[in-house]
């Protein structure tokens, strides 16, 4: 089988300049690109961009997949939207991994699985998992979550994926509503190969999101130890 790789960017809060436009052509002739996204595939050959280096100055979210398994999805936010220190909650090793550029807040995230089975007319679309940024960008972590449990997920398929000591680390805050994802959230977790069985074990210590706003009480606990990476009790079966 060749090697396929899949490139998507997507500009959501501005569209590109003519000049922006005439920048990333230039990275590539064969591209397909508009003032709001950049399309291009490859059969062999490699692209000669930084997706990192796009999403700094260009894009605000982008999708990549190839044939050998490897699957990325990338997001940019202003940073008055979401503290780097909560992001940073939730990263783990190389497989989310969260930084700032100037005005704006990037989240990485890689999901990476031998697979021979791969079908490229089965891929989910960058539409939609991008919804996921405005959820962020809105307060709801619960994106957040499922990128470290896909990775966590990963861990614990592989050992080697990570340094050893990378099991001490904390859990990060659990948030409310993971037993009702929305359509985004759900594609997200898909995407990134989250097992089910792992997120319904997860969601017995998420609280309902009814819940949550019916009792202050619990939403002011759940936002304190939130802001201050306080690790909840964890759900029984997921450590130790």
């Amino acid at each position: 089988m060749s090697e396929y790789q899949y490139y998507e960017f997507r500009a959501v809060d501005r569209p590109l300049s003519d000049r922006q436009q005439a920048e990333v052509r230039s990275l590539s002739t064969r591209a397909r690109i508009t003032s709001t996204s950049f399309v291009n595939d490859y059969q062999w050959g490699d692209f000669r961009g930084d997706p990192n280096r796009m999403m700094e100055r260009y894009y605000d979210a982008h999708l990549y997949v190839t044939s050998w398994g490897t699957r990325r999805i990338m997001l940019r936010l202003p940073r008055r939207l979401l503290d780097i220190d909560v992001a940073e909650d939730y990263c783990l090793g190389d497989l989310v991994v969260a930084w700032t550029v100037g005005e704006f807040l990037l989240l990485d995230v890689t999901s990476e699985v031998e697979s021979g089975d791969w079908d490229e007319t089965a891929e989910t679309p960058l539409s939609a998992v991008a919804g996921v940024r405005t959820e962020i960008a809105a307060g709801d972590l619960r994106p957040l979550y499922l990128a470290w449990l896909a990775g966590y997920g990963a861990w614990e398929r592989d050992e080697d994926a990570f340094d050893f000591d990378v099991d001490d680390d904390l859990e990060p805050t659990v948030p409310p509503g993971l037993a009702t994802l929305t359509a985004a959230q759900r594609a997200l977790a898909d995407f990134l190969r989250l097992d089910d069985d792992l997120l319904s074990i997860a969601a017995q210590a998420s609280p309902s999101l009814d819940e949550i706003a019916d009792d202050p009480s619990q939403l002011a606990a759940w936002a304190t130890s939130s802001c201050h990476g306080e690790e909840p009790p964890p759900p029984e079966g997921r450590r130790g």
